[in-house]
């Protein structure tokens, strides 16, 4: 497994707190902020909670 560069182009205003809680976790503050994570089932379950938040590039 690779790792995977996660990118929020939403914002979470009108999320759930779940949804920004997982934004949160997974280390994204800003519209436009991007980490890399590595390629796991829990980082994709927490992607797929978020997916029409954020965009995903795999590396």
């Amino acid at each position: 497994m690779g790792n995977l560069k996660i990118t929020l182009v939403r914002s979470t205003i009108k999320s759930k707190k779940d949804q920004k809680a997982t934004v949160e976790a997974l280390g994204l503050k800003k519209i436009g902020s991007s980490v890399t994570q590595k390629d796991n089932p829990q980082i994709r379950g927490m992607i797929k909670k978020i997916e029409h938040l954020v965009e995903v590039e795999e590396m």
